[in-house]
């Protein structure tokens, strides 16, 4: 293990972390909100530790291997957890324990979207815009940024960008180098925010709040500048704008890229995983319009299948918004919209969630054992499209599957040991483990009032389902540690 390696690497990315305490720095100036004090004492504190670090090791030119990679990203995710918590820590207003703090920059990082935080609409501006872009930073990893500048330092990126890219099929690259990746990855996401603040804007939010929720609909986060999230706005116009920004994110973005090369949307339409998802959705959306209005939880079709599919496909991509809460609604709806987020979005998107793609696998797989049973000596190959998958792949998925069940099963338990009630931290841990935010019963609104203990299991679960399991719990095996 090259330990000076990764504490420069890790010098080098908190320098560049600080630089994001000043957009908060500026907007508390511009409005005069008396919250700039926490930025800049921030911004100076994460420079020195950043800088501090960097200056100890000697220059390292090595490549990193990919146990280094692995290190690095968990490291980094988790320092910078830590770090994005000081203006948290430091400010007024809101003021938080450290506890709470953490809690909130994980979950912004992360793309969660849980918050501890009450009063939304009485915050300075600094602080919400801070929490906007927390979640946009977070949404393609900031791993993934850095891979574009690594390289211009001598520091290999090819192992981080392979230890921190989601789904199955992380190995494939999109250009030759992994900068021109990163770069590309980063441009079709800028564009998709800028589209979205637009479109926002011209539908009728003040400029702060198109802002700040492009930030996090791109992000497919969930976090809002109003306590009543998107139901602030009581707009369907608004609405139908984050459906279909929610859904463009919850795309692999390789596709994006694809399309964008060959200016042709077909290639949406031949993925398999694509369509799996809009059938998934769409499927979810009008299941549950019709409970709400059979039920008469709404009486006009139109708002019942407006508001059904507004929470099909905000929990279903694991963004969280919310324009109802939904955790009042028929038991039915609230634990079909919950299990529909551990499916998630597609790989290589900003969504959480198992993935698209290891879904179709596992359903295929299954359908394949059921042929076994009938003709036993069958060679019945699993093919997602034209591509046939090997038996890695799926056995990558299945392996996926087990210790997902296995780490819910054990922060589930953990989280009732701590006093809460079952459906409580039955729906925390999901809502945590697939990055969704809202969940049921106490967590319905938000997370306040839970104990610090199951606060800081929530926050393991994030960071967990963030890194895809495997990134996370590779650190506690044996043989990783081996020479």
């Amino acid at each position: 293990m090259q330990f000076s390696a990764i504490q420069r690497i890790l010098g080098i990315l908190l320098m560049l972390f600080s630089v994001t305490m000043l957009p908060p720095l500026l907007v508390s100036i511009w409005y005069d909100d008396g919250a700039h004090y926490s930025f800049l004492i921030a911004f100076i504190i994460i420079l020195m530790v950043g800088g501090v670090s960097w200056v100890l090791v000697p220059d390292q030119s090595r490549e990193l291997r990919l146990r280094d990679g692995f290190m690095v990203v968990v490291m980094f995710w988790t320092v910078l957890g830590i770090s994005g918590s000081l203006p948290f820590t430091l400010a007024v207003d809101p003021h938080m324990s450290l506890t709470d703090a953490v809690f909130e920059s994980i979950s912004g990082l992360t793309t969660t979207g849980s918050t501890v935080i009450i009063g939304l609409d009485e915050l300075p501006r600094s602080i919400l815009f801070y929490r906007q872009q927390l979640q946009w930073l977070g949404g393609m990893g900031i791993i993934v940024l850095a891979v574009a500048v690594l390289p211009m330092l001598g520091i290999g990126g090819m192992q981080l960008y392979r230890a921190e890219t989601p789904g199955p099929m992380k190995d494939s690259k999109l250009t030759p180098r992994i900068t021109e990746t990163a770069k590309a990855l980063w441009y079709i996401y800028l564009g998709l925010t800028l589209a979205c603040m637009l479109a926002y804007w011209l539908a009728g939010m003040s400029l702060f709040d198109a802002v700040g929720h492009a930030f996090s609909t791109i992000a497919i986060g969930g976090f809002s500048t109003h306590d009543a999230s998107m139901g602030y706005f009581d707009s369907t116009l608004i609405e139908m704008i984050a459906v279909l920004f929610l859904l463009l994110a919850g795309v692999n973005f390789a596709l994006h890229f694809i399309a964008i090369n060959r200016r042709n949307v077909r290639v949406y339409l031949v993925d398999s995983e694509f369509r799996f998802y809009l059938a998934v959705l769409l499927f979810v959306a009008l299941v549950v319009s019709v409970t709400l209005h059979s039920t008469g939880t709404y009486e006009d079709w139109g708002e019942a299948f407006t508001k059904g599919l507004f929470q099909a496909v905000s929990i279903g991509t694991t963004a969280g918004f919310t324009t109802a809460d939904y955790s009042v609604w028929p038991g039915f709806i609230a634990i079909v919209l919950l299990f529909t987020s551990f499916i998630g979005g597609c790989a290589g998107s900003t969504g959480g969630g198992i993935k698209v793609i290891r879904f179709l696998l596992l359903i295929k797989q299954g359908l394949r054992e059921i042929t076994r049973l009938i003709h036993p000596s069958a060679q019945i190959p699993i093919r997602v499209g034209e591509k046939t998958i090997t038996p890695r792949v799926v056995e990558a998925v299945w392996g996926f599957f087990a210790l997902y069940v296995a780490s819910f099963t054990f922060m589930y338990l953990a989280l009732a040991l701590t006093g809460l009630d079952l459906m409580t931290s039955f729906s925390a841990v999901a809502a945590s483990i697939n990055n969704l935010g809202p969940g049921l019963a106490t967590v319905g609104t938000n997370y306040a009032g839970l104990n610090d203990p199951a606060k800081w299991i929530l926050c393991f679960a994030m960071l967990l389902g963030r890194l895809e399991i495997f990134t996370l719990l590779v650190l506690l095996s044996p043989a990783y540690w081996r020479k």
